[in-house]
């Protein structure tokens, strides 16, 4: 596996610590939940050979301090870090692929929406966007206790209600370079789950975003966002390997399948394909 090369960017509130790797078009990969740049460098390293990977720590997770006391997250300021960090790596004027998975999907929903000039294209894998649900209100409940019992009784007994989500299993064990459970527990969990998507903002983009799920996830609660979602977009769903950390397990055949599908989205200037081209 190559190393990557390292960075810090200051931002507003926060420093981030970003990795670069490859060479060729510059491609964005953003975590979600407690992960940070680790989590994808299996998939990152697959995608090295032929593009320019950038990975990054979320504010507030691993390596990318805030300035200061925790606070509750909020998607415009992770869209900034993003777009900022993009500044910093891409070359001027150039255009960006966007990957981004659970909470990082819903980032990289918001780049494609605000910074048309700068994302080329975006795959949105599993947002969490539980309010987009019919029974959002009964999900809001659930994460409201999951909250309350982190705070009453700590880590794992609010993991452990958590794993609804997800089919009621273990969270899997993933790479990363600290334990960001407790942050994201509580200051990253509800406000992202909280999140309603600006549709008439997306209808300007929609072309420019492919909403995704993982096979192996198809009948979990975390599944349905992503369902919903590619639908009001006038999509069908496009299907990755795996389940909702699928670029984890299967880096090698995510990482086909993303490069299949970015090759598929409609350059600038042309006609979208059917959201039926894209499934292979």
């Amino acid at each position: 596996m190559s190393t990557p090369e390292t960075g810090t960017l200051a931002v507003a509130g926060a420093r981030l610590h970003f990795e670069v790797r490859g060479a060729g078009p510059l491609l964005l990969l953003i975590a979600g939940g407690n992960s940070d740049a680790a989590v994808f460098d299996p998939l990152a390293a697959a995608l090295a050979e032929d593009h320019r990977v950038l990975t990054y720590d979320p504010r507030g997770n691993s390596r990318s301090p805030l300035d200061g006391p925790p606070v509750d997250q909020r998607i415009d300021e992770h869209t900034d870090d993003a777009y900022r960090l993009l500044r910093h790596v891409a070359e001027p004027g150039g255009s960006v692929r966007v990957f981004g998975s659970c909470s990082g999907g819903l980032v990289a929903l918001e780049l494609a929406v605000r910074h048309p000039d700068r994302i080329r294209s975006a795959v949105v894998h599993e947002p969490p966007a539980l309010a987009l649900l019919p029974d959002a209100e009964a999900h809001s409940v659930f994460i409201d206790d999951v909250h309350d019992t982190f705070r009453r009784d700590g880590v794992a007994p609010a993991m452990r209600k958590l794993n609804a989500l997800f089919g009621g299993r273990p969270a899997p064990v993933l790479p990363q370079a600290h334990d960001n459970t407790a942050f994201f527990l509580a200051h990253t969990m509800r406000p992202f789950t909280r999140c309603v998507p600006d549709f008439a903002a997306l209808a300007a983009a929609a072309r420019r975003i492919v909403v995704a799920g993982g096979r192996e996830s198809s009948t979990q609660i975390i599944h349905r966002p992503a369902a919903v979602l590619a639908e009001r977009l006038g999509q069908q769903l496009t299907e990755f390997p795996g389940g909702h950390i699928g670029y984890a397990k299967w880096p090698l055949e995510f990482a086909e399948r993303l490069v299949g599908v970015f090759a598929a989205m409609p350059a600038a200037g042309r006609s979208p394909e059917p959201a039926e081209a894209r499934e292979m």
